[in-house]
Formats: C-alpha cells, sequence, structure tokens
C-alpha cells in the first residue's frame, strides 16, 4: 500500500530530526557566534528536545493538512506511557535512598574484587549495574549508573577517550543487560505479551548471552583504563547524610509498585505523587531532584513516540522481505536511527514470524541500543547526566557511535555464536 502525504511528510521530518542530533556540535557554535540568540540555539542543542520540537512540526503538519480533529485524533492514537513511566522511574531512582542503597551495592560487589578500589568500582558499575536493570528496570539502572559514574568518575578530570568509551560501553550492557527478565527492556515489552516470553524464556534464550557481553565488556574496558582509574581519588559517602533505613524502605518499595506497574499509569503515578509526598515531608533525605531532567527526556520520549508512529508504511514492507538472519543485522542497524522499541512493537504487527525471525528481531533490537542516544529509551537519562562532564556539554554522535561499536560487535558474537 502506498503512503500517503502525511507518511511521508512523517519519514521527512523524522530523518530531519535524527541529522538534527547529528549536528548539535555545529549549532553549539552557532550560541557562541550570535549571543543576542543564545538561548535558543542552546535549546536546539539539548538531544532531549530535538524530537520533541519536530514532533510538533508533525502535529502542526497535519492540522493544516487534514484539520485540527486529524491531528487530535493522532495523537490520541499513540500511548504515551512509557515516557511518563521514565519520568518517574529517572526522578526516583536518582533520590538520595534509593542511590545510597544502590552504592553500598557496588560497595560491597567491589570490596569482593582482589584489585584497587577505584578500579573495582568502576567495574562494578559497569557490569552489575546493567544486570541490575533487569529488575529494576533500565532507565532505573541506567540513571544509578550515571549517577555514580558522574560522581566518583566523570567530575574528576578524566580523559574524554575514557569518557566516550565509557558512556558507549555503559550504553551498550543497559541495553542487553536489561533482558534477564521480560518486564525490563523496552523492546521486550513491547514483545512479552503478545508473543506469550516469560522471565524464564528470556533468562534461558537471552539472559545469559547478555551476562556474558557484558561482563566481557567491562572486563575489557576496565583492562584498557586500569591506569587512569587506579589515580582516581573515589568520593566518600558522607556518614552526615545517611539516609535512615525506614526512608530508604519506603524508597524502595514505591520504587518497586512503579516497576511492577510499568504498564498502568494511574497507578505508578499515584506512587511517584506519593514519593513526591514524602519528599517533600522529608527534604533533609533527598538531594535535589532532577525534575528538569526528567522531564526532558520524557519530551524526547514523547517526540520519538509521535513521529516513530508514521514510521510503519516503511519498516513492515522492510521485515517482510527479511529472514532471521537478515532481520538481526538490519534491526541492529536500524535501532540506531530509530528507538528499538519501536521496532520490536512493529514486529508484533507482522503475523506468522517464526520463533527464530522473532528472536532475530529482539535480539538484533538491544544489540544495536547502544550505538545512538535515540537507539534506547534510557540512553537520553544517562546522556542527561553526563553530557555536562563533556567539552561544552555536548556528546558527539560520532564518537558516541564509534565507542560503542566494539561493545555491540561483542553483542553480536554473544547472540549469534554462543
Amino acid at each position: 500500500m502506498s503512503p500517503d502525504a502525511i507518511q511521508i511528510v512523517g519519514t521527512l521530518i523524522f530523518a530531519v530530526a535524527i541529522l538534527h542530533t547529528f549536528s548539535v556540535g555545529i549549532i553549539a557554535k552557532l550560541a557562541v557566534r550570535n549571543p543576542a540568540n543564545a538561548g535558543l540555539w542552546r535549546l536546539l542543542t539539548e538531544v532531549e528536545t530535538v524530537f520533541g520540537i519536530w514532533a510538533v512540526a508533525l502535529v502542526l503538519f497535519i492540522a493544516f493538512h487534514s484539520g485540527s480533529e486529524k491531528a487530535v485524533s493522532y495523537l490520541d492514537s499513540l500511548t504515551y506511557t512509557e515516557p511518563m513511566f521514565v519520568f518517574a522511574i529517572m526522578v526516583m531512582a536518582a533520590s538520595r535512598p534509593i542511590i545510597q542503597f544502590s552504592a553500598q551495592i557496588v560497595r560491597v560487589v567491589s570490596s569482593l574484587l582482589p584489585i584497587s578500589k577505584p578500579v573495582a568500582v568502576y567495574f562494578t558499575i559497569m557490569s552489575v549495574t546493567p544486570l541490575l536493570s533487569s529488575f529494576i528496570t533500565e532507565p532505573a539502572a541506567m540513571t544509578l549508573a550515571a549517577l555514580m559514574l558522574k560522581e566518583q568518575y566523570y567530575s574528576k578530570n578524566i580523559s574524554a577517550r575514557l569518557m566516550y568509551v565509557t558512556i558507549g560501553c555503559l550504553f551498550v550492557n543497559v541495553s542487553i543487560g536489561g533482558t534477564l527478565t521480560n518486564f525490563a527492556a523496552p523492546p521486550v515489552l513491547m514483545v512479552a505479551h503478545a508473543w506469550n516470553w516469560s522471565s524464564l524464556f528470556m533468562l534461558e534464550n537471552f539472559g545469559w548471552r547478555s551476562a556474558v557481553a557484558v561482563f566481557f565488556n567491562a572486563v575489557v574496558v576496565t583492562l584498557l583504563f586500569r591506569k587512569e582509574l587506579s589515580r582516581v581519588v573515589l568520593t566518600a559517602a558522607e556518614e552526615a547524610n545517611k539516609v535512615p533505613l525506614g526512608m530508604m524502605t519506603i524508597h524502595l518499595f514505591l520504587l518497586f509498585v512503579i516497576v511492577c506497574f510499568s504498564h498502568d499509569a494511574p497507578v505508578f503515578i499515584g506512587a511517584f505523587l506519593l514519593f513526591m509526598f514524602v519528599a517533600s515531608a522529608y527534604p533533609q533525605h533527598q538531594d535535589r531532584l532532577i525534575l528538569r531532567e526528567g522531564l526532558m527526556v520524557a519530551c524526547f520520549l514523547a517526540g520519538l513516540v509521535t513521529l516513530g508512529g508514521q514510521q510503519g508504511w516503511w519498516l513492515t514492507a522492510l521485515f517482510a522481505k527479511m529472514d532471521a538472519a537478515s532481520i538481526y543485522y538490519g534491526a541492529t542497524a536500524l535501532t540506531a536511527v530509530t528507538d528499538n522499541a519501536a521496532l520490536t512493537f512493529l514486529g508484533t504487527q507482522v503475523p506468522g514470524l517464526t520463533d527464530e525471525f522473532k528472536y532475530a528481531l529482539v535480539s538484533g533490537a538491544v544489540t544495536g541500543g547502544g550505538l545512538t542516544v535515540i537507539a534506547n529509551a534510557p540512553n537520553p537519562a544517562g546522556m542527561s547526566i553526563l553530557k555536562g562532564s563533556f567539552k561544552d556539554g555536548t556528546v558527539s554522535p560520532l564518537w558516541l557511535f564509534l565507542s560503542a561499536a566494539l561493545p555491540t560487535v561483542v553483542a553480536i558474537l554473544a547472540f549469534r555464536l554462543l
């Protein structure tokens, strides 16, 4: 079936948005050259705002082309539960009680390793935390890992090379590390119910392979930079700000509720509002809540959902021409330019797929989830936390891609050969 005018324009706008994400460095220079409009140029360099801005352009086009009712109807046909969930989980996971609990896990595990403390802590963050994403969800794990990396390493004037390799490896490890269960990774969530994939099925077919790749990637990165890491002076935990066990328990319970009801917006929003009530009542046990960062990421994902709704016409046609092997590598490549959850969701709309094809689609989608900031829903959360440590406050899409390339190859070998 031939695409209509809205679908064609939607795809063109989507392509422009992708080009925009790769041009933030150029736009940042315009802010310096044109100080009168520096605020506008800086806003356009925020990767998180790119898809939100171009999504507005799409909606305006639909309104002018087919009327406001058509535009509103299109928005009503989309589901924005995931952006709301990521906002809630990101803000809560970055609260002081959750950070201290997670940091304690990192300290305990790292203390068992027979290597210097800065190297052991780094390795634990890069390996254990991504695997925790299978239980606390990928957005929460990404937020926790990024915050710990920022506090202990990115704030200590480490080299740009280490910063890029770390963020690239982290994005890949979180993308594949959420596949031990059927509820934590967005691309798995999209298919688990439709294809009857249980957590046991995920562990047997995906999880153990992911764990092998995650640990291998973490080992390689740690060994490559062990000398620089060993020189880092870690920040000691402040006992004066230690959160009471009761407060930590309340936060963990509310986080558990949000995770368990990630598909039921009224429930997890209610749990989030209760968290906000507790945080407001006991500010002495909180640091600054990352509400702005959470909203920016939610804007990014909402824009991606809005633009992604017009990409099905060419993605579905493309899937229909591929076998299991080609869909794996195709999905790995395509997820670099579109959200991997969108790819797997489209797979559920194609009838008669074989089990081999389904495995190839999902494994390919999670494999490529670290190549770009738009490839996996949690990536913008990590980007928003860590990007301030990079030169000019921006992360080069090209260097991110190159830094994630080797960990991605390791994931390919794990899913295709093991």
